[in-house]
């Protein structure tokens, strides 16, 4: 629903607009896409490019350091930055040498941050020590390990075989190296997936016990990811299994001592995203959930969305088109949208709902309008447990109950103001 495009002077204008109100206090935070693979995960729905042939990495660091002076120049002082975050594809595809010449390319050109957080995704299978220890030179002291599901059945038809042995070397190392977070990416919905394989992988995660675990619903939108073809909805958890799938694993967590962060994530209470909960400073951006907030995320690399909080781009996922934007000295943005002061409120309170499941507004405020289009929805969601709505003169507040957790993203819908009447068929993955 992205129609109000910004152009190159909008762009601009945006990211300076709010560079210059936040830098001082809160810093930005740098996402990256690294989009090479070297093979290719059938159940995977992310902007990459399989390619053996790693002469490819090199150009494309050097376009993503092209781009990031862009920034640079529209800048009046030195960023400070606060949070970095390498996605992909595979961001440890690329050799030690070149993530270091990536890193130093961004940081020489700015100051660190106090308290920065530094984070990247790592396939065990090509995340070697010398890579960990390269990164944690660096300054990155937090690894994320997709590991999806332990059984070799579903490892094998998603095309993502790496045993818990190798995931088990690859957290050694990083804790022996000292890195202060592992978080381990679990799916469920997986094709072949049972409830035995889902117990199964979180007994072994037991084992390792990572500080943090994402445990994401498998998004199936093969009109969008031509890669899902390789199967079919027939191999596939049907709704009410799949639903049975995170009930177990949510259980399972809880026994473990996690504690729910948001939508899909759990922490051990040690965890920074754990005391955020708490301190109601619980933050969440493209990267996903983090115990920092920025107002301005500069997404850098191909298909990379940048967030100015009043405006969001996003790259063009052609690897060759954004390559030749940057070298024409342009923003490689091809399509994104200026929020109008409607949609920021809205944006707000989905927010507060998705990190602390909860939100008050005043008489007068724009969600105001969007709660009484949406009442009869919300009422029945509230004779159902879903939610805790309080509306009158002195307090309107909106608290999802420990029921309607799982179905927050469907509450945030309902005031979104963007979806009215346009949400079809093949538009969205499930929300359960």
């Amino acid at each position: 629903h992205w129609v109000n495009n910004p152009n190159q002077e909008d762009w601009k204008r945006e990211i300076k607009k709010t560079f210059e109100l936040s830098n001082s206090s809160e810093g930005i935070s740098i996402y990256i896409h690294l989009p090479y693979c070297e093979s290719l995960c059938t159940f995977c729905g992310c902007n990459m490019r399989v390619s053996r042939n790693h002469k490819v990495e090199l150009p494309y660091i050097q376009t993503v350091l092209d781009e990031w002076a862009l920034y640079m120049a529209t800048f009046d002082e030195k960023p400070n930055i606060k949070e970095i975050h390498l996605g992909g594809g595979t961001p440890t595809y690329f050799s030690s040498a070149n993530l270091t010449k990536l890193i130093n390319g961004i940081c020489d050109q700015a100051n660190i941050a106090d308290g920065h957080e530094f984070s990247f995704e790592g396939h065990p299978k090509s995340t070697t020590k010398e890579h960990l220890q390269t990164l944690f030179d660096l300054g990155f002291e937090r690894v994320s390990l997709g590991i999806q599901d332990f059984d070799p059945k579903v490892q094998e038809i998603i095309n993502r075989v790496q045993p818990f042995e190798m995931v088990k070397e690859v957290v050694d190392n990083a804790r022996e190296i000292g890195y202060k977070s592992v978080n381990f990416d679990l799916i469920y919905g997986l094709p072949l997936q049972t409830m035995k394989s889902v117990i199964d992988t979180i007994e072994l995660t037991k084992k390792l016990r990572p500080d943090r675990i994402a445990f994401y619903s498998y998004a199936h939108v093969p009109w969008e990811a031509g890669s899902q073809r390789k199967f079919t909805e027939a191999d596939l958890p049907k709704d009410s299994e799949k639903r049975a799938l995170y009930d177990k694993g949510k259980a399972m967590f809880y026994e473990m001592n996690y504690g729910e962060i948001g939508m899909d994530h759990f922490a051990l209470p040690e965890d920074p995203l754990f005391k955020a909960i708490a301190n109601n400073t619980l933050h969440r951006n493209f990267m996903g959930y983090t115990a920092n907030s920025t107002q301005l995320m500069v997404g850098l690399g191909v298909s990379a969305i940048s967030d100015s909080w009043e405006c969001f781009a996003q790259n063009s996922k052609n690897i060759g088109e954004y390559k030749t934007l940057v070298e024409e000295g342009v923003f490689p943005i091809v399509k994104g949208h200026v929020l109008t002061a409607t949609e920021v409120n809205s944006r707000q309170h989905i927010l507060n709902l998705m990190c602390h499941f909860y939100t008050e507004w005043d008489k007068g405020d724009f969600l105001e309008s969007r709660v009484q289009k949406a009442l009869p929805k919300l009422q029945l969601m509230q004779e159902e447990g879903i939610l805790e709505l309080t509306l009158g003169e002195d307090e309107n507040t909106l608290q999802v109950t420990e029921l309607g957790k799982i179905f927050v993203r469907n509450i945030c819908m309902l005031l979104d103001p963007k979806l009215d009447g346009q949400v079809r068929e093949k538009m969205f993955s499930k929300t359960i």
